[in-house]
């Protein structure tokens, strides 16, 4: 009886160890269609949400000519984040248009309203009246990390929802808008974009638009911008209220940093991170203040700043011409400054 117990269990070790290569495979193949089930899963949430925009612009701006009606036909991608039928897309996308078009994933089409524009953080939101829409969900950007799984949603080239996937390649860049302002804190992707994808979403593997797909370098492979969730809450906000957003400015191109605890907690700040002022405009508010490049920016108007979104959301129409307090790091040193913001001249404040 002993020998058969031995020989049954020699047994079930000899299979145990037979299947060893195919239960490694089984886990790879696990591992593979838990990505493709991320994938699969956001695509599916959000893509109803995707719209193909369609504009007519004039001679000048756009991608394809129409002698008939001295026009430009372009496109671009955009989607609806309320159930009332307002859409984000991009700036670049419909600033000059004439005529805005917005095809749904059902196929619908509608003819698009467009209700405000800011060129300074290149964002936009135009309505359509509709019924039975899909809206995504926006999520918190300053919530991602490096090496997150992203997927990008969009028509490039005029093929509907695209869907392509990466990951978050850094984050705090900065881009120069069509307005000539610097965009800061803008996240870069390897997710591949290309024309048209442009006011596309860049959503999370839960299914939550964390940036708007916004530019590419050419003839670069896998370096894509998107402009933060965060930011086009703000923007959005304000145009769908204004129709424009009138800011004043200070005159500093910056990046988000990390502070050194150390002197964090020497100068008693309440926050970890500051902004690094990259450069100071010539004759600017900045300039007339006394800031200089290297200047860490930790507070404003009395305020904690802890990057350039809430510098942004400090640097409103209720700031133009009111003289405020900005706190400074200068080396090791804690400086108080005093600096008077003007209107913005780009053409966002028109």
């Amino acid at each position: 009886m002993a020998q058969l117990l031995e020989f049954v269990s020699n047994r079930r070790e000899g299979i145990q160890d037979n299947h060893e290569p195919e239960a490694s495979l089984s886990e790879d193949l696990r591992l593979l269609d838990a990505y493709s089930q991320a994938v699969i899963s956001a695509a599916e949430r959000v893509s109803p949400s995707v719209v193909n925009i369609s504009v007519r612009q004039p001679v000048g701006d756009g991608a394809m000519w129409s002698r008939e009606r001295g026009e430009r036909a372009g496109n671009g991608s955009g989607f609806i984040f309320t159930p009332d039928g307002f859409i984000l897309t991009n700036s670049h996308v419909v600033h000059h248009a004439n005529e805005v078009e917005a095809i749904l994933s059902d196929g619908r089409k509608f003819q698009a309203q467009k209700v405000g524009d800011d060129p300074d953080t290149d964002l936009a939101v135009v309505r359509i009246n509709a019924s039975n829409l899909w809206p995504a969900a926006l999520g918190d950007s300053q919530a991602i990390r490096v090496g997150q799984l992203v997927i990008a949603i969009g028509n490039p080239y005029g093929f509907q929802c695209t869907v392509t996937a990466g990951v978050v390649s850094a984050l705090g860049r900065s881009l120069r808008s069509s307005s000539g302002r610097v965009m800061d804190n803008i996240i870069q992707t390897d997710a591949a974009l290309n024309p048209g994808n442009s006011g596309g979403p860049l959503v999370t593997s839960r299914g939550e638009v964390i940036g708007i797909n916004t530019a590419v370098i050419l003839p670069a492979q896998g370096i894509c911008f998107a402009i933060g969730a965060n930011t086009a809450k703000f923007v959005a906000g304000h145009l769908i209220r204004d129709g424009r957003i009138r800011r004043s400015y200070i005159g500093v191109a910056g990046q988000n940093v990390p502070l050194h605890r150390r002197l964090a907690r020497f100068h008693q700040l309440p926050v970890e991170s500051a902004v690094l002022i990259v450069s100071v405009e010539e004759k600017s508010p900045a300039q007339k203040a006394g800031l200089q490049e290297g200047d860490l920016i930790v507070g404003y108007a009395s305020q904690p700043i802890g990057g350039i979104d809430d510098l942004h959301r400090l640097l409103t129409e209720e700031q133009l011409g009111v003289r405020s307090p900005v706190t400074v790091i200068r080396g090791t040193e804690k400086r108080l400054l005093w600096i008077v913001p003007q209107e913005s001249r780009s053409l966002g404040a028109q």
